[in-house]
């Protein structure tokens, strides 16, 4: 998956931004002002940091060599995905709608409410 196409698709995702509020190295995907996705563009090859429950960022730790705790995150809640280790496409797009829908989850209801998704949660 190259650096537009992840691009693409962590935008296509629901009232998802994209800003650099860390510097013009880093892109950060957001939804309803939440943080979900952070990926680093200055880095060959490229890192993807993604939220997931504690218990599923260790298994995929275990399963993945490509996946580690992410980087200035908190690990336990927080993976860094490594494209140099060829993690398939699905994967990705798997975890990246994961991260999106617990971040949204946990957003207030009232926020939720002025912002509800097409697709249910």
């Amino acid at each position: 998956m190259d650096i537009e196409s992840l691009r693409d698709h962590l935008l296509s995702c629901e009232h998802a931004t994209e800003g650099t509020p860390f510097g013009p190295d880093t892109l950060v995907y957001k939804v309803c002002g939440k943080i979900y996705a952070i990926l680093s563009i200055d880095a060959d090859p490229l890192r993807l940091s993604l939220k997931n429950t504690p218990e599923k960022n260790l298994e995929l730790r275990a399963e993945y060599e490509g996946i580690d705790g992410a980087f200035h995150m908190n690990k336990v809640h927080w993976n860094m995905l490594m494209f140099e280790f060829g993690l398939k496409t699905a994967l990705i797009k798997d975890l990246i709608a994961e991260s999106h829908q617990i971040v949204y989850k946990a957003l207030p209801k009232k926020t939720k409410e002025q912002y509800p998704l097409q697709a249910h949660v």
